[in-house]
């Protein structure tokens, strides 16, 4: 038995490894993905106050610090039972649409789009940022980064800060905008609009007309059966910060549409010895394992989990781009017939940036959030309180209880990566199974493939890994400047 291991996994947010094991005849018998990571915001925010839970949680990650704010404000408004006004609803959602765009394109210009413009197998030294630069030119970069300030010129505004924003609480937001600043992110809105339609024009001449990726995309070690999950309004159309979560089956049929506060009657979580991220799965169908298909309880809330759980986008350019989307990839535009092709995530992905930025436009145009009216102050005992949102990655869910002074006695977290991590491993194990064949040469390009399979789930694991106190195994490893280990300790 030969092992291949790709450690650490790159252009990620956070740490990762993959092992690949050959048989005598060079096959892949068997493959680990693992997170070798340990956090343990659950157990050190118990004894705080829930108030501070917004600033607390927006530090498990510095890329998607603002839906750790926003989620957990809202389990903050649920545990003191307030309803916040209709214009802190619509600044909070704003602040979270320009975030959404900003982050979508960091992981379609930076994380995911070298593979595609480079190509997989080109140099490391030139899959990155700076090689796409080279190749698409420098207004490309200048673009790219011009819509990423952009997105955080409104964060800030609208958040106080552009990382770790301080502005929601318990009841609403602290500040609202005047009609100076509206105008100016009206004015950045729809520049983001405009940097949609261009990410819409790079993915077409780059991705969607070169049949050496399509036929990537549709290549079957990529493809997993999985039931969908998303958040979606009154209409079934998706939405990031507000809505019932929906779950579709591998057929596209509802399985489920329920309350962020009743999520524990649908979802629990597994564990595995082998990594310190947690697998959550479907109770109506139970965990049966790294299974695919309708019997399996596993299920993905990517972008291409919201737009399959979905029955479209609420502005006008998304739902253009959701139509070409089912009917290329399923020959159905409605989007009834789920795409479970894992690299299409990256197509849904710019479905999803698109409507940001339109509901980023639609909400800035809103008069409404002009008013001074904000915040409800609490005044209800607190008890336990539910918050959940789309982050980026997943259906994010801070779930939080109280004694009835508001100190936290119990806190679970449920990160956007975590919903997908049993998907990922089958995904990076059907890769490496589909790809490597006997007799091949293992070359950088190859895993590099491998490596595509769980970053099209643009994964953070920064977020994601969390401890069962006592119950979990560890490794530490001493090394030398030169790699070799020095001396390991562990506890098994």
């Amino acid at each position: 038995m030969k092992r291949v291991s790709i450690d650490p996994i790159t252009r990620l947010e956070g740490h990762g490894k993959i092992d690949i094991f050959l048989n005598d005849e060079g096959e892949v018998a068997d493959c680990y993905f693992i997170v070798p990571e340990l956090r343990g915001f659950e157990a050190f925010c118990i004894g705080r106050p829930v108030e501070e839970m917004p600033r607390i949680t927006s530090r498990i990650c510095g890329v998607c610090s603002e839906a750790h704010h926003l989620c957990s404000a809202k389990a903050c408004d649920d545990i003191y039972q307030v309803d916040i006004p209709p214009a802190a609803k619509k600044l909070r959602e704003l602040l979270y649409s320009a975030f959404y765009t900003g982050d979508h394109a960091t992981h379609f210009y930076i994380l995911g789009g070298p593979d595609f413009v480079m190509g997989p197998d080109a140099p490391v030294a030139e899959r990155n940022i700076i090689g796409m630069i080279g190749k698409l030119g420098i207004d490309v970069g200048k673009k790219v980064i011009g819509a990423r300030s952009a997105a955080h010129e409104i964060v800030k505004i609208l958040g106080g800060k552009t990382i770790h924003m301080v502005t929601s609480i318990a009841g609403g937001v602290t500040k609202g905008v005047n009609a100076e600043e509206r105008d100016r992110i009206v004015e950045l809105a729809g520049g983001l609009v405009e940097f949609g339609k261009f990410t819409l024009q790079v993915l077409e001449d780059i991705v969607l007309k070169n049949q050496e990726h399509m036929d990537l995309i549709l290549n079957d070690a990529y493809l997993h059966r999985t039931h969908s999950m998303g958040t979606v309004d009154e209409n079934n159309h998706t939405n990031f910060y507000d809505g019932k979560i929906r779950v579709v089956d591998c057929d596209g049929a509802e399985l489920a549409k329920y309350d962020g506060r009743d999520y524990l009657q649908h979802v629990a979580e597994h564990v595995e010895k082998w990594s310190y991220l947690k697998f959550p799965y479907l109770k109506l169908k139970g965990w049966q394992g790294f299974t695919d298909g309708m019997d399996s309880g596993i299920y993905r809330a990517t972008p291409l989990g919201r737009v399959n759980a979905a029955d479209g986008m609420a502005t006008p350019l998304a739902q253009a781009e959701y139509e070409r989307f089912f009917e290329t990839l399923t020959g159905d535009r409605s989007g009834k017939t789920p795409v479970h092709q894992t690299l299409a995530t990256h197509w849904a992905r710019v479905v999803e940036l698109v409507y940001a930025a339109e509901r980023t436009l639609e909400l800035a145009k809103d008069e409404e959030i002009l008013s001074p009216n904000i915040r409800v102050i609490p005044t209800a005992t607190p008890r336990e309180g539910i918050g959940q949102l789309e982050a980026p990655r997943g259906t994010l869910t801070h779930h939080y209880v109280t004694d009835e002074r508001g100190i936290l006695t119990k806190v679970n977290l449920i990160v956007g990566t975590t919903n997908n991590h049993a998907a990922i491993c089958m995904s990076v194990k059907k890769a490496a199974t589909g790809l490597i064949r006997k007799g091949m040469e293992i070359t950088e390009g190859l895993l590099n493939k491998v490596e595509m399979a769980f970053r099209a789930y643009d994964p953070c694991f920064g977020c994601a890994t969390h401890s069962l106190p006592g119950k979990m195994p560890m490794i530490v490893r001493l090394r030398a400047p030169d790699g070799t280990i020095i001396c390991e300790k562990r506890r098994d």
